[in-house]
């Protein structure tokens, strides 16, 4: 894995983010991709450079004008880079802020694979009920869980594994193939069976597929300031790409 990455591993990275939660309309616009969706997942509904430099700003107003269309409020999910700066200070001149800072992180295939034993976990290539009720269980935001199923079972390309143990789903997690990466997305641990490592099976099951799958680069999306997460990544293998932050209207 070689960083930074190139123009054309960041469109196929955020290419293949669009095929994961696959909303129900995207379009491109001028070196974006803008993704349109009222569900509560970010990456569903906001527009995003495909690539990390020379993007004209004058662009922003027609982007916003395109989700005020479809009666949506325009959100930016746009990277800390020096060559994005001009794009930024246009945001902030058309009132919108910075916040929930996110990592992009990178790992070869075969790192993550390694994590754990990846037979701890089973795949499908559709979403089970162990699956669903993993991100519907108690102790969750019930909206933002039905919102995930709905974003992760409609994406193309993907694979959903789960832990189970006596019965009960502890574990789960989503895979995306698609755009010669392999992503991770919505892993997520009950409640109950947190601390006990189960996330890093279910990575590594998703992982070993990928290797199936002649895919030898994985990326995945989490936020700055999960720490339990970051350090379960670190173990696996991967190092941050960039930082980005979802860019809202200000309110005030």
């Amino acid at each position: 894995m070689h960083l930074p990455l190139t123009d054309d591993a960041i469109a196929r990275l955020e290419t293949s983010t669009c095929d994961a939660v696959a909303p129900p309309a995207h379009e491109t616009l001028d070196g974006w991709l803008l993704s349109f969706d009222s569900s509560t997942v970010g990456r569903a509904k906001s527009a995003v450079p495909l690539r990390h430099h020379s993007l004209n700003p004058a662009a922003l107003p027609d982007i916003c004008a395109r989700y005020a269309q479809r009666g949506l409020q325009p959100i930016f999910r746009l990277a800390d880079v020096a060559g994005l700066a001009d794009v930024q200070a246009e945001l902030r001149r058309l009132g919108f802020a910075p916040t929930q800072a996110t990592l992009v992180q990178v790992a070869p295939t075969t790192a993550v694979a390694a994590l754990a034993d990846p037979a701890a976990a089973t795949w499908s290539a559709t979403p089970t009920a162990p699956w669903v009720a993993v991100y519907t269980a108690p102790g969750f935001d019930p909206v933002d869980g039905q919102h995930r199923v709905q974003a992760l079972s409609r994406g193309q390309h993907g694979v959903y594994a789960t832990v189970v143990q006596q019965g009960q789903p502890l574990c789960a997690g989503t895979a995306v193939y698609s755009q010669g990466w392999a992503s991770l997305h919505g892993l997520r641990t009950t409640m109950s069976a947190r601390g006990q490592g189960l996330a890093r099976h279910v990575m590594a099951c998703l992982a070993q597929e990928a290797l199936h799958r002649g895919l030898t680069e994985t990326f995945l999306q989490v936020e700055a300031e999960n720490t339990a997460a970051l350090a379960l990544y670190r173990r696996a293998g991967f190092v941050t790409a960039w930082c980005y932050h979802y860019w809202h209207p200000n309110a005030d």
